[in-house]
Parts: structure tokens; C-alpha cells; sequence
């Protein structure tokens, strides 16, 4: 059982997420240029692990990760957090001598971290996103001049970000990129707003993708994600938008089509992918993807407010078994009367009479309801109340559904 805690120090107001928003990086794939930061930082400290990470309002996600195996963790047991809450480089060559860290269960338990030194991720306006810090499983010493060093790789690493918050084309798919496909998409959206006609939109995601990278791989699986690209490309307008919004995960938007017709299109998408054979090393992989389908309409009139609308949709096709399409205004009990729009909010789940809290991260939000980020589902009930840190808010909640990670809640007023 989670017990009731104070909230962390961590800055999480609505001026610090919205930074790290602006980047548009959390969940997105692995890309070479961070990748060689990490790589940089093991090579020139001779350490055995170094992470690239940004923390939101209940984990800490890793864009670039050497030496572990975690694409993310509860933020409040990482050795990070003390570098987000200080915003300023620390080193510490025994994490087990150290008030701070000793009790940590990173430190305490595997991996047995002993060595950390960390440099924050600050934004031209002053905001911490996230950290870059080089860790060992045995103390080290670090000098002044390696410190310097490492603030260094940090300012590239945020380098890196600006450049890549201004490219329009996925390095590895060459289609359009999460940030490309949303101003373009939203040009489109205004004009089938202007102009009256009817535009629809797909997200869909690939099934148990991470079995395929454990299994084959991360070659096998950017291989998949190329091969599934061009298959769905090859079944598209040239009208449409196609664009990959993170690891697995793509959208597609389309003008002049109404949601009956944006079913039909996303089976065909669906039984495309499905009878896919991508062979690697002679080994013929087969995947499978699961579809959400939603259509604009008076009360979604931006892009945002679409993929949120879609998201749900496609969240129910996980939920209800997986290679199949949904389209939202058939998903029972998700219909809203108000837009849904996406945004990045650090909550709180609070039950247990109170005495439980669990942090969140609340990624799409209406008057009636909310779509819910965590760590791990287990041990949440079906009823909760919902807080925002940052905000003086506190809603009474009612699931809809959810997986691992992901909750649709309504609100009950």
C-alpha cells in the first residue's frame, strides 16, 4: 500500500511542465544524437552507466539510457530528483555514505548505485526538464574539471533538443514528425472548420512492440517500423497526414472524410499490418496494431482535442483485445459533451480514506473527465479522487478503463 506522503519539492508548476511540453519529447522514440551523449559520458568518465532523462509529474523517463535496462522509473526513487530540486550539478562518489541517497532503493537495492554525479536540463527560461548524470556501481572520485566536462555534454544535450524541436521528418520512418504533424494537422483542421467538410483522424499503435525489441532486437524494431510505414503510405492519400507521434506509436489525418469512412481506412491500415511478414535475418516477424478512429465535431474543433478523442478510442481497442479498430463515439461511456485537449499536468490519485497517494500525470483533460499516466495500475480502485499540485483542484473520479499505465476516468460531480 502506497502510504500518504507530503508532495516532493520538485517544482511542478503549470510553467515548468509546460517547458518541458514545449519539447514534445517525452515517450518519442530512441534518436542517434542522444544516444551518442550517453555513449560520450561512459566513454570519457569510464563510468557504467549514463542517462539522458526528463521527469514529468510522476516519472522519470529516460530519452537516452547506457549501462541499464529501464525506459523509466517512479520519480520519487530517483537519484535525479535531488539534481531537479537543487538545479545545480551534484556529485557523490558513495551514494551509501550520503544522507541523501542512502536510503534509496536504487542505492539500498539493485543495481547498488554508488557513484552519481548529475547536471540538470535548463531551459533558456529557466526551467528544469530533466537531467543528464553519469552513475557506477562503485565509488568514484570526480574532479572539478570533470564536472565542467559534464555540464558541458549537458548544455550539447539541450542543443540537441532545440534542434530537434524544430525538425519536420522522423529520422528513421521519413514521415512527418510528432511536432510537423500537429501544426500541419491543425492547418487542416481550420480548414475543414472554414470550408465545412468533414476531416477524421486515426491513431494507431503496434502490439506488444517491446517483445519484438527483446526478442530481435532495437535493429528488428526499427526494421517493423520502416516496413510499417511504407505499408501503410502505399494505403493513403496523398491528401492524408501520416505522422509518427512516438516509439509505436502513429496518427493520421484525414481531410474530406467522414468517421464511417475513417473506419474503412483503418482496417484496411490494420489488415495491412497484419498480414505484414518484415523479414531480418531470416527471421520472418509478424506484428499486429491496434486502431482508435475519431471524427471532428462541434466540440472538437482543434488537433489536440482529435488525438485526444482518438487516443481513447484506441485505448479501448487495447483493452478489449488488441488488432482491432474503435472509433470513439462507440466506446461505452466515453462520449463527452465538452473537448477533450491534451495538456501535461502533475497530479495526484488520492484513496484509501486518504491515507494512499500516488503521484500522476494527467495527459488529457475536459469538464468531465481526464486521461490518467502512472507508473503501474495496481492497487488503484475503480473510484479515486484526482488533485492537481499545481492547482486547486480535486475531483471526485469513476474509471472508464485503463491499462498498465493509462487511465480513462470520469468525473463524478
Amino acid at each position: 500500500m502506497n502510504e500518504f506522503r507530503p508532495l516532493p519539492k520538485l517544482d511542478d508548476s503549470a510553467r515548468r511542465l509546460a517547458a518541458l511540453d514545449r519539447f514534445d519529447i517525452l515517450d518519442t522514440p530512441r534518436e542517434e544524437g542522444f544516444e551518442r551523449i550517453a555513449r560520450l559520458i561512459k566513454n570519457i568518465f569510464g563510468v557504467q552507466v549514463a542517462a539522458i532523462s526528463m521527469i514529468d509529474g510522476h516519472r522519470q523517463w529516460f530519452k537516452a539510457l547506457e549501462g541499464l535496462s529501464i525506459g523509466e522509473a517512479d520519480r520519487n526513487s530517483v537519484l535525479c530528483l535531488q539534481t531537479m530540486q537543487t538545479k545545480s550539478p551534484i556529485v557523490v562518489a558513495d551514494a551509501s555514505l550520503d544522507s541523501r541517497f542512502l536510503t534509496n532503493p536504487y542505492v539500498a537495492g539493485e543495481p547498488h548505485i554508488r557513484f552519481y554525479a548529475g547536471v540538470p536540463l535548463r531551459t533558456e527560461d529557466g526551467h528544469t526538464i530533466g537531467t543528464v548524470c553519469a552513475m557506477d556501481f562503485r565509488p568514484r572520485v570526480f574532479t572539478a574539471k570533470d564536472t565542467e566536462i559534464l555540464v558541458d555534454l549537458a548544455k550539447i544535450a539541450m542543443s540537441e533538443l532545440e534542434l530537434r524541436q524544430r525538425a519536420t521528418t522522423d529520422a528513421l520512418t521519413g514521415i512527418m514528425s510528432r511536432r510537423a504533424f500537429k501544426e500541419e494537422g491543425a492547418r487542416a483542421i481550420l480548414l475543414a472548420l472554414r470550408h465545412k467538410h468533414a476531416i477524421s483522424c486515426i491513431v494507431f499503435d503496434l502490439d506488444f512492440f517491446k517483445l519484438v525489441n527483446d526478442t530481435y532486437g532495437h535493429a528488428a524494431g526499427d526494421q517493423v517500423l520502416v516496413d510499417v510505414t511504407a505499408a501503410c503510405e502505399t494505403r493513403l492519400r496523398k491528401s492524408d497526414l501520416l505522422g509518427r507521434l512516438g516509439g509505436e506509436e502513429f496518427a493520421v489525418l484525414l481531410p474530406h472524410t467522414t468517421l464511417k469512412q475513417a473506419m474503412k481506412v483503418a482496417e484496411n491500415l490494420r489488415s495491412a499490418i497484419s498480414n505484414l511478414q518484415i523479414d531480418f535475418q531470416s527471421s520472418p516477424i509478424r506484428v499486429t496494431a491496434s486502431f482508435g478512429v475519431a471524427v471532428s465535431d462541434i466540440a472538437t474543433t482543434d488537433i489536440e482535442g482529435l488525438l485526444a478523442n482518438a487516443d481513447i478510442a484506441l485505448l479501448e481497442a487495447k483493452r478489449s483485445g488488441r488488432n482491432k479498430c474503435v472509433q470513439w463515439n462507440s466506446v461505452a461511456g466515453t462520449v463527452e459533451t465538452s473537448a477533450r485537449r491534451r495538456v501535461l499536468k502533475a497530479g495526484s490519485i488520492i484513496f484509501n480514506n486518504r491515507n494512499s497517494m500516488i503521484d500522476c500525470t494527467i495527459r488529457s483533460l475536459s469538464e468531465a473527465g481526464a486521461g490518467i499516466d502512472v507508473i503501474t495500475s495496481l492497487g488503484i480502485p475503480e473510484k479515486f479522487s484526482l488533485a492537481f499540485k499545481a492547482e486547486d483542484f480535486e475531483e471526485e473520479c469513476k474509471v472508464i478503463s485503463h491499462t498498465d499505465r493509462h487511465f480513462e476516468v470520469e468525473f463524478v460531480h
